[in-house]
């Protein structure tokens, strides 16, 4: 599956979203991917999940993974998705006040080899919470593959991450808006509250 038939997923699933979005991050965006969108659809997840399955093995050819960990809100389906696809166990963190933890008896073996699943990175914060996480937890995180890389925080995880598309979206400090989003109404469309 090549980037612009990713694409045309997303956009069939209308889940490009066009206005003023506040990110996790806090920063502006005029452009918000909505991953529920396009996974609220099995088939289009499963078709999406299978090709970055397939970039993972060709990418990472001679790693042998363990388990399939996420990051929850937005790396459930994912990591589910591609844990069936690559045969390998798949769990989730989640936040307990504020900092990931596994819960639901979800645990790690020492030494694990993992493979960390996100829906979109922008900041890799979210990424960076969760390897933290699972390291605490005796896994060691090799590459990290998530649907789209908005290009922002890759650099900051000091591993692989491998995306179906890379898209370039620019964000902004809400005190440094550009002129076509001052006198649109913000909000917030995420799973988590701002910090």
């Amino acid at each position: 599956m090549n980037e612009s038939e990713v694409l045309k997923e997303f956009t069939d699933a209308q889940a490009i979203l066009k206005g003023h979005f506040i990110l996790t991050s806090g920063l502006r965006s005029d452009t918000y991917l909505q991953c529920a969108r396009v996974l609220m659809d099995p088939k289009r997840a499963e078709r999406l999940c299978k090709a970055l399955a397939t970039k993972v093995k060709e990418k990472l050819q001679n790693i042998k993974f363990d388990l399939v960990a996420a990051p929850a809100m937005g790396g459930v389906i994912v990591g589910y998705e591609m844990g069936r696809q690559l045969g390998l166990p798949s769990i989730f963190c989640e936040r307990e006040n504020g900092v990931f933890t596994f819960r639901r008896g979800f645990a790690i073996e020492k030494g694990t080899k993992v493979l960390v699943v996100e829906d979109v990175v922008t900041t890799a914060k979210s990424s960076l919470e969760a390897i933290d996480c699972i390291r605490q937890h005796g896994g060691e995180v090799i590459a990290e593959a998530c649907l789209v890389d908005r290009g922002e925080g890759a650099a900051k995880l000091n591993i692989p991450l491998i995306s179906l598309l890379k898209l370039s979206v620019p964000t902004y400090q809400p005190d440094a808006l550009p002129e076509h989003l001052q006198n649109i109404p913000a909000i917030k469309p995420g799973s988590r509250g701002l910090k």
